[in-house]
């Protein structure tokens, strides 16, 4: 493993990784398992696209917020995941059970991605589910991640679910599904 950056502002990192994975994973788009472990890279991911002093962080800069947070608030595993020990105001991930979503779901990205997503649905790629948020304003925020002008989806949850769309409910923000055909897309 390569060392650390020390020109990284480690209390700003903290800070962040601590918003990520205490208060608002899924203004990070990040999904916690039931004891609260989070996959490094998928973090990484989020870091380096809320920051340009954070593009090239990795493993290195994450090792040494952990070993040298005076508060150990987090830990790692030596499996390729993170998480914070205390302090989560967020419910946990619990196992998931399809429940019947709000009429509208929110899903914010940039308009290169739009423009497949309408052609060939909402799919999770390289996470667990597709994330939609309950309102407008967070789906914009997170598409604000992936372009500085995004664009926001509809979702017609409702009718989805009543075609057999199978939808879980992550937490009070966020409503996961498997994948969203173009039909409930507009």
């Amino acid at each position: 493993m390569t060392e650390a950056n020390l020109d990284i502002d480690y209390k700003q990192l903290s800070k962040t990784v601590a918003h990520a994975i205490r208060h608002a994973p899924h203004l990070y788009e990040l999904e916690l398992d039931d004891q609260g472990w989070v996959d490094i890279e998928h973090l990484l991911d989020a870091l380096r696209s809320r920051r340009r002093a954070w593009r090239h962080i990795g493993e290195p800069e994450i090792a040494h917020m952990v070993a040298t947070s005076s508060k150990k608030r987090y830990e790692m595993d030596g499996a390729g995941r993170v998480r914070a020990l205390y302090g989560h105001s967020t419910p946990q991930r619990l196992a998931k059970t399809p429940g019947r979503p709000p009429a509208i779901l929110y899903h914010g990205t940039s308009p290169e991605i739009a423009a497949v997503i309408r052609e060939e649905g909402l799919k999770p790629m390289s996470r667990q589910y597709v994330h939609l948020s309950v309102d407008k304003d967070t789906a914009l925020e997170v598409g604000h991640r992936k372009d500085g002008a995004p664009v926001l989806l509809e979702i017609e949850a409702t009718r989805a679910h009543d075609d057999g769309v199978l939808f879980y409910e992550g937490n009070e923000y966020v409503w996961l599904a498997d994948f969203v055909s173009p039909d409930y897309i507009r």
